[in-house]
C-alpha cells in the first residue's frame, strides 16, 4: 500500500454509555498504534448522540482510562455538540431528493417482512420501503429515511483484504439518517464526522463491518472520500462470547483505582492478539508490533526517526 502525502489521521470513538472494559481498550490500543505507527494524528471523539444511554460520568472515566494506558490524542470532539454539521448535511440530501418522511413502527416493519414473500431473510431486516411507497401516517413522529440508489456498493479491508459488497436495496433497505425523535443517525454522524474531521484510516471492531459498503455509499452521496477501513476481531471471553458492558465485563476504571499496574494490563491486551510480550510493557513498546502486522498485510510505511 503505497504512503500517503500527507500524515494520516485516525481515531477512537467511544460511547460514553459506561466505562471502557478491556474489549474497548484493546481496539483503543490498535487504534492508537496505527495512527502513530504511521507518523499520524490520533483523535478522540465521544458518539454521544443516543443521549438517553449516556452516562455524564463516562466522558471523564474514558479520558483518565485512556492516559493511564499511555493512549494520547491530539484533538477531542463530542457529538453533541456538532447538530448543525449534521443537519446541514441532511438538509443536503433532502434538497436531492434522496430523503423522505417515514412514520413506519418497528411492528409495521417486521409485520411488512414477515408478509413479504420477496423479503429477503439475511443476518440483518430490510426495510421494505413502506413509506417509500404510500404517504406517511399524519400525526406521528416522522423519521428520514435515506432512499439508498439501485447500486452494489463494496468496501475493501485495508488489513484483512476482504472485499464485501452489498445491493443497497435488496441486502441494506432504506435507513434512518434521523430518528422519529430528532436523534441523528450513526451513520449520518460517522460519515459527517469523519470527513468533517479529515480521518483517513478507522480502525474498528468487526461488528461494524457489516455496516461498511452503506458508510462507503453514503460518502458518495455526499461527496465525501472514503477512509481506509481496518476492521480487527472483538474480544471474548472465556466462553468464546463478545465482551460487552451489559455482559458485566470488567470495566478498565476498576483496574486502575484498583491499584493494577498499567503495563500489565497492556501486557494482557497485546498478548490477547497473539503477540509475545513481556508481563510489562508500555504502548510505545508494541509500536514495532503493529508495524510488523501492518507491513505483513502489504502496507508500505514511513520510515521510523
Amino acid at each position: 500500500m503505497p504512503e500517503s502525502a500527507a500524515p494520516p489521521v485516525g481515531r477512537f470513538a467511544p460511547s460514553p454509555t459506561g466505562a471502557m472494559h478491556l474489549g474497548n481498550a484493546r481496539t483503543a490500543l490498535l487504534a492508537w498504534l496505527h495512527s502513530r505507527a504511521l507518523g499520524g494524528r490520533h483523535l478522540l471523539r465521544f458518539e454521544d448522540l443516543d443521549t438517553g444511554r449516556v452516562r455524564p460520568w463516562a466522558f471523564d472515566v474514558t479520558r483518565r482510562d485512556l492516559e493511564w494506558l499511555g493512549l494520547d490524542w491530539d484533538a477531542e470532539y463530542v457529538q453533541s455538540e456538532r447538530l448543525d454539521v449534521y443537519a446541514d448535511a441532511l438538509a443536503r440530501l433532502t434538497a436531492a431528493g434522496e430523503t423522505y418522511p417515514c412514520t413506519c413502527t418497528r411492528r409495521e416493519i417486521a409485520q411488512a417482512i414477515q408478509e413479504s414473500a420477496g423479503a429477503p431473510h439475511g443476518t440483518e431486516p430490510v426495510y421494505p420501503g413502506l413509506c417509500r411507497l404510500h404517504p406517511p401516517s399524519p400525526g406521528r413522529p416522522a423519521a428520514l429515511r435515506w432512499r439508498v440508489p439501485h447500486l452494489t456498493v463494496c468496501a475493501q479491508d485495508a488489513l484483512t483484504g476482504d472485499r464485501l459488497c452489498q445491493h443497497l436495496p435488496s441486502e441494506v433497505g432504506d435507513f434512518v439518517l434521523r430518528r422519529g425523535d430528532g436523534v441523528y443517525a450513526y451513520h449520518l454522524a460517522v460519515v459527517v464526522d469523519d470527513a468533517a474531521m479529515g480521518v483517513t484510516d478507522v480502525l474498528r471492531g468487526a461488528d461494524l463491518w457489516p455496516a461498511t459498503p452503506r458508510q462507503v455509499a453514503l460518502q458518495g452521496a455526499l461527496g465525501y472520500p472514503t477512509p481506509r477501513y481496518l476492521h480487527v476481531p472483538l474480544m471474548t471471553d472465556f466462553r468464546g462470547e463478545r465482551l460487552a458492558k451489559r455482559g458485566g465485563a470488567p470495566p478498565v476504571q476498576a483496574l486502575r483505582e484498583g491499584g493494577e499496574e498499567a503495563g500489565r494490563v497492556l501486557a494482557t491486551l497485546a498478548r490477547s492478539l497473539g503477540w509475545d510480550v513481556p508481563e510489562t510493557v508500555t504502548a510505545r513498546d508494541l509500536l514495532p508490533l503493529w508495524r510488523r502486522t501492518l507491513e505483513k498485510a502489504g502496507w508500505s510505511l514511513p520510515s521510523q526517526t
